[in-house]
């Protein structure tokens, strides 16, 4: 099979917060963004139809409208549970199924950042009230607890039993979820600049994190010397411009859920495909008409979502109608996203 790249239709008119795919499904996907909406898609039932569905309809299933505009989402337990948070401070769950909605607690400034847990079947929100907020959405008082922080959050990310918190400050707290009275750990982030997202890895045995300088980072829990000896950074998403090099924002991580490989994607317009275990750049993808703001595999490996917004990384306004808000839809070949030495 060779690799396919289809433009979604219905993306929303304004910037894209972020782009999950289920879980469970590999065609259902959900998109935020600042246009004050969740849109939940099945890209089954687009013109690109990819995933065997009729062709010809329009893969947008459900849109949720919220009071401001939306930063994160992500799935529950089930196609049925979407959670949501962004500049109204309210965190929602909503049932795609249904339609309905429910607000599940309020934080004291905007919510930056929501994840499920799966094993502890429990809603993460990280918020820009230094703060973050645990609830189990099915009890009738759902906030479970409030952890106060030392700065803003600006991305969470949570595998297993850990919680990987990036703040403001550059600094990284890791969780236990069996215990979040205090850190596990307590880290300074391996980058200079202002850490942009967190991504766990698929093994749960690390994580990797991005800057708004063209850096990433590949990190491990694991707090013995040997471990952290393996950790490391390196430069990606540089254009030479003019003769001069510009230095872009990595947006967006998003880990295969099968090869543990991961994307990068940046304020360049460009997704690149990297083998963490082999420290080398397995491809990189044509560079694109805007920023990409956020991406994801689908629960199989074989569709890689992009999103792309104006990033105003150009300090321009505006991006021409036909380049600005976009999402992606990749179809990989057999054996894309594998890395040097994997066979399956």
């Amino acid at each position: 099979m060779s690799a396919s790249v289809h433009e979604l239709p219905s993306p929303p008119p304004d910037a894209i917060s972020s782009l999950t795919f289920s879980p469970r499904t590999p065609t259902h996907l959900i998109a935020s963004s600042w246009d004050n909406t969740v849109r939940y898609y099945d890209i089954s039932k687009a013109h690109l139809n990819p995933g065997g569905g009729q062709a010809g309809g329009s893969p947008e299933v459900a849109k949720f409208v919220h009071k401001a505009p939306v930063l994160d989402a992500c799935w529950g337990d089930s196609d049925s549970e979407v959670f949501s948070g962004g500049l109204d401070w309210q965190v929602r769950l909503l049932n795609p199924e249904t339609g309905s909605e429910r607000i599940l607690g309020q934080h004291d400034d905007a919510v930056k950042s929501v994840c499920w847990n799966t094993d502890y079947k429990t809603l993460l929100t990280g918020s820009w009230d230094s703060t973050i907020r645990a609830y189990d959405p099915r009890s009738p008082t759902p906030t479970t607890s409030t952890i106060p922080q030392p700065h803003k959050i600006f991305s969470m990310s949570t595998i297993s039993d850990k919680l990987v918190v990036a703040h403001g400050s550059r600094s990284v707290f890791i969780y236990d979820l069996k215990n979040m009275s205090e850190p596990l750990q307590q880290r300074e982030s391996s980058l200079k600049f202002m850490t942009r997202t967190v991504r766990c890895m698929p093994n749960a045995q690390g994580y990797a994190s991005s800057s708004i300088e063209g850096r990433v980072a590949v990190e491990f829990f694991d707090p013995s010397k040997e471990s952290q000896a393996r950790k490391y950074a390196f430069k990606c998403h540089r254009q030479t411009e003019d003769g001069v090099d510009v230095i872009y924002p990595v947006n967006a991580i998003a880990f295969h859920p099968v090869y543990g490989t991961f994307a990068s994607g940046g304020g360049d317009g460009v997704v690149s495909l990297w083998d963490g275990a082999a420290k080398r750049r397995l491809r990189q993808y044509p560079r694109l008409g805007a920023s990409v703001a956020a991406c994801g595999f689908s629960a199989d490996g074989r569709y890689l979502g992009v999103a792309t917004s104006n990033g105003f990384e150009d300090g321009k306004e505006n991006v021409p109608g036909d380049l600005g808000t976009k999402i992606y839809i990749r179809e990989l070949a057999e054996g894309e996203g594998r890395g040097r030495g994997q066979t399956n």
